[in-house]
């Protein structure tokens, strides 16, 4: 049990960190700025991919 407590902690605390990071991501206002969050975010999550804008009409 306590290993499973310790595994959710971990889960809920990446969560939790990457909705940081995407939140700082869309406020990145230079190119030095997003590539520092996106190593992060990678860093946590290899994965991830961002969203594609949605086309501007």
């Amino acid at each position: 049990m306590v290993e499973r407590r310790s595994e959710l902690r971990r889960q809920r605390s990446r969560r939790n960190k990457m909705t940081k990071l995407k939140e700082r991501l869309a406020k990145a206002k230079n190119n030095t700025e997003r590539d520092q969050v996106l190593k992060k975010i990678h860093r946590i999550s290899p994965w991830w991919i961002e969203p594609k804008a949605p086309a501007a009409k």
